[in-house]
């Protein structure tokens, strides 16, 4: 198998994740619920993966990074603990769902920012959206379906000059490109993906003190007589037994990444996607969905070629070349009301720093053919 729905999940991994994982399995007990050495390793290691990924982010307080199950719990807890419904928040027209739909939830009113015909946000309109009861920008980092980068400096700046909370769905980008704790006031974030961690493993990083309001309640291992949850970080998001085994798996992924370095990691993928668009451009009546034209982005290409429905393309690829892809609306719901593509969807790759220049030249001659003989 060629596997190129790295935007989904990274399937391939270090080795040195799994092996962590089958560790942990058998010999971590409850973090956080007592003083023998099972618990006790449990606990350090996970405390670990907190520092892990403060490094990678540049904090400087471990603790300010909570875990969850995915980024789409993050972001749902994020958006539940500060979102209220006479609040008004500006989002935009890339979102995936695990933003959308939390927001559709709350009924909040919603001013979203457009983008150009190659999927780039037009940040120029951003002033114009803010009302007085303005509160939130919630937005993504890096579009799973384009793979545009969002310019988040600039948007940071205006919502401290506006007074605004920035949330920033680092989903996609954490792990592929440089992703900072400054970057927003809350950072969502998935460990499956660019950090190559296991299924099951995702974050929230907070950049200062936020209202929050308790959305995720029961047992902590702490204030155990205290009637109401501990809104300090990370407990504010921690109830229950965390995932320690798979936490521990995340840990060495963001360690594989911190000897590679997120240079060595972005200038190989963004090789591989280059490679990748120049073997596939002269397909006739292929059409690329994003911004090509030089800025950085991340390593995804979404597609279509001529009369061949995507779903039809995708099911090509996998039967007679073996290349894993993604076909569909990829959960990004008002980006292909833009496109045009609700009804076809498009054929998206997503490369990982693990994919090989022989795999991007035999992806480009299967399209190349299915082109010829089926276009």
């Amino acid at each position: 198998m060629i596997y190129f729905d790295n935007s989904a999940t990274t399937l391939i991994k270090p080795p040195e994740v799994g092996e962590a994982v089958a560790y942990a399995i058998h010999h971590f007990g409850n973090a956080s619920r007592s003083f023998y050495d099972a618990a006790m390793t449990a606990s350090r290691e996970i405390y670990r993966t907190r520092v892990a990924i403060a490094d990678l982010v540049g904090s400087e307080e471990p603790l300010n990074i909570a875990f969850t199950s995915s980024s789409t719990e993050s972001l749902n807890l994020v958006i539940g603990g500060l979102v209220k419904q006479e609040d008004a928040v500006i989002t935009t027209v890339t979102e995936h769902n695990s933003v959308l739909r939390p927001l559709y939830l709350k009924g909040c009113r919603l001013d979203f920012i457009d983008c150009d015909e190659d999927g780039v946000l037009q940040l120029d309109a951003f002033a114009e959206l803010i009302r007085p009861e303005t509160r939130f920008l919630i937005c993504t980092h890096g579009s799973n379906v384009t793979g545009n980068i969002t310019e988040v400096k600039k948007l940071y700046d205006l919502c401290q000059a506006h007074d605004l909370i920035m949330i920033l769905d680092v989903s996609q980008t954490m792990g592929l490109i440089p992703v900072t704790g400054e970057m927003a006031d809350v950072l969502c974030f998935t460990g499956h993906k660019g950090l190559f961690g296991p299924q099951g493993t995702g974050g929230i990083i907070v950049n200062g003190r936020l209202p929050f309001e308790i959305v995720k309640t029961g047992g902590a291992g702490v204030h155990s007589f205290e009637m109401f949850q501990d809104k300090d970080m990370p407990d504010l998001f921690e109830a229950g037994t965390l995932n320690s085994h798979s936490l521990y798996g995340l840990q060495k992924g963001v360690e594989f990444i911190l000897s590679i370095g997120i240079d060595g990691i972005q200038s190989r993928e963004n090789r591989l996607t280059q490679l990748f668009v120049d073997g596939i451009k002269e397909i006739k009546d292929l059409r690329l969905y994003g911004d090509f034209s030089g800025r950085d982005r991340l390593p995804v290409v979404s597609l279509n070629m001529g009369r061949i429905p995507a779903d039809h393309l995708a099911g090509l690829l996998w039967e007679k070349y073996g290349i894993a892809t993604r076909a569909g609306s990829h959960c990004a719901p008002l980006l292909h009301q833009r496109f045009g593509t609700m009804e076809t969807g498009m054929v998206r790759f997503s490369f990982s720093y693990f994919n090989t220049e022989e795999e991007i030249e035999i992806g480009c001659r299967a399209l190349k053919t299915i082109a010829e003989v089926y276009g």
